[in-house]
């Protein structure tokens, strides 16, 4: 099956580097969110990233203005009808996740593949609420979107070997390198991630030392880009809790039992980079 035009429910961080990394790769893509506020804050965020991209000279201004005429904003779920992949890249909570599969399912042509963005909830369960659960699997990006080059692959109980196929060469032209993975709570990376970066938290609770001397320890000690604190206000407190809580509940594994601190936060609304405040301050 040859993919044409791209739908993606969702422009925010992880939705609208789909977005951008789509257009950009040649695809038409038809982007929803749920009201005309959300949509244009996303769709100045996917200008915004493309315009530095031309800054830093990694994609020419021809190529930006290309793209750009390939993305189309709605409001209109009903506007996905004509997508041949749908890519959902919503809140990370199933019960939102499988009414827009729901809807979705009742709209598109029974050709058109769906794939979720979800970072941890099984593709099993979201497409069981579809017609099509072998049209149907996940394909987790990571942020951000156009710089990052994985993709995992998730294959679902009903996933067929031709829509995995598909999904793989659709990826890969869009210059990423795919690992499979079978529909297992975390897949590969965040089943690794999350219980560490849940001990940083934890180590944080304890006292153990500062949020600066934990994210330089693991910085220089684990030679990684940034220490954990540090990535989690990138990621999004909100979002790591709702993973860690799926993840939990799924499991039964104290290591992702989310810390009463991610929590907190989470309901006070310091998610981090995209709201200011996390772990560290951005106001300014």
């Amino acid at each position: 099956m040859t993919i044409q035009t791209v739908g993606v429910v969702g422009c925010g961080l992880m939705g609208s580097g789909i977005v951008e990394t789509c257009a950009r790769s040649g695809y038409r893509v038809v982007v929803r969110e749920v009201n005309e506020e959300v949509l244009q804050r996303g769709l100045r965020r996917v200008e915004e990233s493309m315009a530095r991209a031309v800054e830093r000279g990694k994609l020419a201004a021809a190529d930006r203005d290309a793209a750009w005429t390939r993305i189309r904003g709605t409001v209109r779920m009903e506007d996905l009808r004509d997508c041949d992949l749908v890519i959902e890249a919503a809140v990370e909570l199933m019960d939102v996740k499988k009414e827009i599969w729901r809807e979705l399912d009742a709209l598109c042509p029974p050709h058109t593949i769906f794939c979720s963005n979800t970072s941890s909830l099984s593709i099993t369960e979201q497409a069981s609420v579809t017609r099509r659960g072998d049209r149907f699997c996940g394909m987790h990006f990571f942020n951000p979107v156009p710089v990052m080059k994985l993709v995992e692959l998730v294959r679902g109980y009903l996933t067929s070997e031709e829509t995995l196929a598909t999904c793989r060469a659709f990826a890969e032209s869009l210059g990423k390198t795919v690992v499979v993975t079978k529909d297992h709570p975390g897949f590969v990376v965040n089943y690794l991630l999350v219980p560490f970066l849940l001990d940083a938290v934890r180590a944080l609770e304890k006292g153990l030392a500062t949020k600066e001397e934990i994210d330089t320890a693991v910085q220089l000690g684990l030679n990684h880009p940034m220490g954990p604190l540090t990535l989690l206000d990138f990621v999004g407190i909100d979002t790591t809790y709702y993973i860690a809580e799926a993840m939990y509940q799924e499991l039964k594994d104290p290591r992702y039992a989310p810390p009463l601190l991610l929590k907190q936060m989470t309901l006070a609304g310091h998610h981090g980079r995209k709201t200011g405040k996390g772990f560290y301050d951005y106001g300014a």
